[in-house]
């Protein structure tokens, strides 16, 4: 998913009940109690930059027990604790609450309660500190000396600030009743019998005088705009919404589509244009392969997403070469950063192009948005931004003797590897060996077939009959070329990748369902793909592993190596779906939603690739990312993939053809969106209804063919 610099390996743990709350670009993690420990990858973070190292509340000198921290919103955390008794026989009839929110900065109300009939005298103190450490050293452990300085500002108000980078760092803590005190603020109160105190704490961060501008100021009077809340709401509002019989289903649904909404961000100067952060709490950043596809499995959700995305994303392609940030013209980025320290795996910059997916997955998403009717005018404008991308992969595929798109870091400081599997052991031979790039890896030349499709498709609609068989053409011959030199004859599967003395890297690897999303496996070969993917070694019960058990690199605990990722079995489940392995995909479908079911509802960025046999429910991945965005999107694109569900509106047609699982009983679908109409869908097993379906609009009881039959491309054949 993420930089090998991010990746699981080495990453520090938060703890057992860590609390995250997130908005826009801040924000924070927590332990159980509401502290934050800097020794931790706790804090409050604004632009991947660390302004809270430090927050412990203690009362009499003692910490807050922890009875429940959970975040009630994605944006809202409660905290309840109390005060330790002196002894087993002195039970405490203290107890403190922290309510704690973003909404430009961070806020927290502390409530303390004697629910004694004596009265409590206390003295509380709040242990700040801040440390303006960078994301990637928070989340290694890497422990850095900032030179910053405290200063007390008057009306219970302490400042830190620090250089970073060249950048002013800040961050103001301020509450009227506290006493400011070195390290922190203090409290004296008598609490009589049953009584309450309370005070509120507001954090403002900024850089170089810059806050966080696309949220409401802190500190405002009572009755101020509530942005967070504001924008969630807007956002359950206007998604559609999911009744189903079966209990489990139903709430990784509704758990997904909160989380997908609270990882949005907000463009400052454009409130309409909105993308997905890959996920929380380290990838609160716009990702190219991340954001393009978790806006494609959400595209039954929220269509504004992938408009969003690939706006943002056209607008920081690549124009120039640049070997430290591996920047080539055409090319889409990786990934953003916004710290002030951007870490010298980017290149010394805030963005790093080292991803060899993300400019075909561009291309292919704005096909499939013109599919959905999005953008109109707006994707029009983009076309040069798209065949600029279409450029970069000709250029680099002009390279390979066949074809194919392969990847080479042009740093020593770059990723070793550049798909989606890109931790530096991510690509492996059947025997351990890692492979050596020039690597063309297997679902990237599917991605490749379907952006050549893509265009084609476009100008199809647009009568430019020569280029869209120029386009078809490419994809045909790409085909061709991939079956023959990917397909292992005597294992019955598809190499992970071809390396660059042209030799199979022959481990047996989830990539190859991507392959069969895309459509670039011939008709022939796809069963043997679809029986590879559902052994035992690889299917555990709860999904399809990134990697056989049989494979020697195997380890069930590993980033990419044996563990299973939901956005990866959501578009394998695509892949048996597209062609005709109904059973199959709905076997993934059931052990995906099953096993969010174990995991309060919502589906982790991964999680270990353990039997289900021998471990009746799924084992956490200790670092991984919660809410992630194509993780949260993968619920929802299991019910499209189960109610065979297809809007073709170039065409003015909507195909759909369920086969639920008979388990999840009837399906309550309201406020889809159908280009500019809103649908209701009802179905249950084989059966459907639709409700709303515009004038003008064929709704087809049937399955969509591949995009390359509904492309006139007889004279495209070599």
């Amino acid at each position: 998913m993420v930089s090998a610099w991010t990746s699981g390996v080495g990453a520090q743990l938060a703890g057992p009940g860590a609390v995250t709350i997130l908005h826009g670009t801040t924000f924070a993690l927590a332990a159980a109690n509401g502290d934050m420990d800097g020794t931790r990858p706790h804090g409050f973070f604004f632009r991947d930059t660390r302004f809270i190292s430090g927050w412990r509340l203690r009362i009499n000198g003692k910490d807050m027990e922890p009875l429940v921290g959970t975040a009630i919103e994605p944006y809202k955390a409660m905290f309840v604790g109390r005060v330790a008794g002196s002894s087993l026989e002195n039970e405490s009839h203290v107890l403190v609450e922290r309510h704690r929110s973003l909404n430009g900065g961070l806020k927290e109300r502390i409530v303390v309660h004697n629910y004694s009939n004596a009265e409590f005298a206390a003295t509380i103190f709040l242990e700040v500190a801040a440390d303006f450490a960078d994301l990637f050293d928070v989340k290694a452990g890497i422990r850095r000396s900032t030179n910053g300085s405290l200063s007390h500002t008057g009306h219970g108000g302490l400042e830190f600030t620090g250089n970073v980078g060249g950048h002013r760092l800040a961050v103001g803590i301020r509450d009227e009743h506290a006493m400011p005190s070195a390290g922190g603020l203090e409290y004296d109160m008598v609490l009589a019998p049953q009584g309450e105190w309370s005070t509120e704490v507001v954090v403002d961060p900024s850089i170089d005088g810059q806050g966080p501008g696309e949220d409401a100021p802190m500190g405002q009077a009572a009755g101020a705009v509530d942005l967070p809340a504001m924008r969630q709401q807007a956002w359950k509002e206007r998604v559609p919404t999911a009744e189903i019989q079966d209990r489990g289903v139903g709430e990784a649904l509704q758990t997904g589509r909160g989380d997908l909404g609270s990882l949005r961000i907000f463009d400052p100067e454009d409130e309409g244009r909105v993308v997905v952060a890959a996920g929380a709490p380290w990838f609160m950043a716009l990702f190219g392969r991340d954001s393009l596809l978790a806006s494609f499995l959400s595209l039954s959700v929220d269509p504004s997403l992938a408009l969003g995305t690939i706006q943002t994303l056209a607008e920081r392609q690549g124009r120039v070469t640049n070997p430290p940030t591996e920047e080539e013209p055409g090319k889409i980025l990786h990934e953003v950063r916004m710290g002030s320290s951007p870490s010298k795996e980017l290149g010394g910059t805030g963005a790093y192009f080292g991803s060899v997916d993300s400019t075909p997955l561009f291309v292919t998403m704005a096909g499939e948005m013109t599919r959905w009717g999005v953008g109109g005018q707006t994707l029009e404008r983009l076309m040069p931004s798209m065949d600029a991308a279409l450029g970069w992969i000709e250029r680099t595929t002009a390279k390979d003797p066949h074809g194919f798109l392969t990847y080479q870091r042009s740093t020593p400081t770059g990723l070793a590897n550049q798909g989606w599997k890109d931790s530096w052991d991510g690509v492996t031979f059947a025997d351990g060996s890692i492979a050596e790039a020039p690597l063309a890896l297997c679902e990237v030349q599917g991605y490749v077939y379907t952006a050549y499709l893509a265009r084609a498709l476009i100008a199809q609609q647009a009568n430019d009959t020569a280029l869209m068989l120029k386009y078809a053409t490419k994809a045909q011959r790409l085909k061709e070329a991939f079956n023959e030199k990917f397909w292992i004859v005597d294992r019955g599967y598809l190499a992970l990748a071809i390396d660059g003395d042209q030799q199979q890297v022959d481990s047996c690897a989830s990539n190859m369902g991507h392959s069969l999303w895309s459509g670039i496996v011939d008709s022939a070969l796809a069963p043997q793909v679809a029986k590879a993917l559902m052994t035992r070694d690889m299917f555990t019960g709860w999904g399809v592993r990134t990697l056989s058990s049989k494979m020697k690199a195997y380890n069930p605990a590993s980033y990419h190596n044996g563990s299973v990722w939901p956005h990866d079995n959501a578009l394998i489940a695509g892949g048996l779906m597209r062609y005709g392995f109904v059973e199959e995909a709905q076997r993934v479908a059931t052990a995906l939603m099953q096993a969010a079911g174990f995991l309060n509802g919502r589906l982790p960025e991964l999680f270990c690739g353990l039997d289900r046999g021998s471990h009746p429910v799924p084992v956490p991945y200790p670092t991984s990312c919660s809410p992630q965005a194509w993780a949260a999107a993968a619920p929802m694109h299991l019910l499209r993939i189960m109610l065979r569900f297809d809007p073709v509106l170039t065409e003015g047609k909507l195909f759909i053809d369920p086969v639920l699982p008979p388990e999840w009983g009837e399906v309550h679908l309201r406020n889809i969106s159908v280009g500019k109409d809103k649908i209701n869908i009802t179905a249950n097993g084989t059966r459907f209804r639709i409700e709303g379906a515009p004038a003008g609009l064929e709704v087809v009881h049937g399955l969509r063919g591949p995009l390359a039959d509904m492309l006139d491309v007889t004279a495209a054949r070599p």
